[in-house]
């Protein structure tokens, strides 16, 4: 059988980035189900390796193994799904084997494009997750093509989870909607200082406090609407572990006081198949984070991604797989008109709407099968 060393996993404090692995993971295994997979992930908490292990019996980490031992074991190397070129260095080192390599539905920057031109080049096949970056691409002078976020094709869900944690907050299926905050800027500054400028760290904490209240005010009125005109529950619920702390003092705590008994908090985090099952079980997803509302669409849940202008190329992506009327530039819309949006997933041609898109994503399996095929 031959070898494939997939680079991804990115951190473990996003359900979206943790989601990318399991999803490439899940259509190799079912594209080249005799290929042997060993990931080179970022370090990994003992919850995600134990999630990765339990559904991928037969995966091997890198863990402290030789590189280049690694290397001459291995026939591929793949870059996962994931905001960029997160693993570019070990890409480059990899080119060096001569063997073949690829790049697996990513955002690019016009800055990676540059720092990363002549790996790029050599590679076997390049896969965007967004027309905005293979049209930057293309510009550079090379030939990608669209590829979907590696989360379009995830097929984890802790049922159990989700059986016990409606049943502990009263939620009934299919008759509660989720609602995920998020900062214009994500504070990894925190964790990581020293990667900083103190006058950058400056300018983006100055962007959040601009921006807190008057994103999240647009949120609040899509719950308030939700919980009014359909007497469902809402839920409020982190996609990424910094989140928590928004969920009270952002959602929670200014929303009317006839609203207030049918919202539920998430007040901690939780790993991606809790997230995805749970998505599962909801009538709708209203998110500020792209991933959650993949998630949702996955499992047969419509969902809208609010996007803030800090955010990423990524964005695109929504538009690019038939879900242009579910994406809302933040900046661009008011609070009663997010509201509408929401309540309008409840109408009928909704599963109409989410079926085509499944469907485009479908058809998406045989392109990478195409490109990765190994000689």
């Amino acid at each position: 059988p031959k070898h494939i060393l997939l680079r991804s996993s990115w951190q473990t404090i996003n359900i979206g980035d943790i989601a990318h692995t399991p999803g490439m993971l899940a259509l190799l295994e079912e594209l080249l189900p005799e290929t042997r997979i060993t990931l080179w992930p970022n370090q990994l908490s003992a919850e995600v390796e134990t999630l990765l292990k339990t559904r991928f019996p037969r995966l091997k980490l890198k863990g402290d193994r030789d590189t280049q031992e690694l290397f001459a074991e291995c026939d591929f190397m793949l870059h996962g799904s994931g905001p960029g070129l997160v693993g570019g260095r070990e890409m480059q080192m990899w080119q060096t084997t001569g063997k073949p390599y690829g790049i697996g539905g990513i955002t690019l920057s016009d800055e990676e494009l540059r720092e990363y031109g002549a790996m790029l080049k050599g590679a076997k096949f390049i896969l965007c997750r967004d027309s905005l970056s293979i049209d930057a691409a293309k510009k550079s002078g090379l030939k990608p093509e669209f590829f979907p976020d590696a989360t379009f094709f995830l097929d984890l869900k802790n049922d159990a989870f989700a059986e016990r944690f409606l049943a502990q907050n009263d939620l009934e299926p299919k008759k509660f909607a989720c609602f995920i905050p998020r900062l214009r800027w994500t504070p990894y500054w925190i964790a990581k200082p020293q990667a900083y400028l103190p006058s950058a760290i400056a300018e983006k904490e100055s962007e959040n406090a601009q921006f807190l209240e008057i994103d999240h005010a647009k949120m609040r009125a899509a719950i308030v609407a939700w919980v009014r005109q359909t007497g469902h529950k809402a839920l409020l619920c982190p996609e990424m572990s910094y989140q928590v702390e928004l969920l009270r003092p952002h959602l929670f705590d200014p929303l009317p006081d006839d609203v207030k008994p049918f919202v539920v908090l998430k007040e901690s985090y939780w790993l991606t198949d809790a997230a995805a099952a749970t998505y599962a079980q909801a009538a709708a997803v209203l998110s500020f984070e792209c991933h959650s509302p993949i998630m949702a669409v996955v499992n047969g849940t419509p969902a809208i991604y609010l996007r803030q202008p800090t955010d990423t190329r990524k964005g695109q992506m929504w538009r690019d797989v038939g879900l242009c009327d579910w994406l809302m530039e933040i900046d661009e819309v008011t609070g009663d008109q997010v509201a509408a949006r929401l309540l309008s997933l409840l109408d009928a041609a909704t599963p109409r709407h989410l079926a085509a898109a499944q469907n485009f994503v479908a058809g998406c399996r045989q392109i990478l099968l195409r490109v990765i095929k190994i000689t």
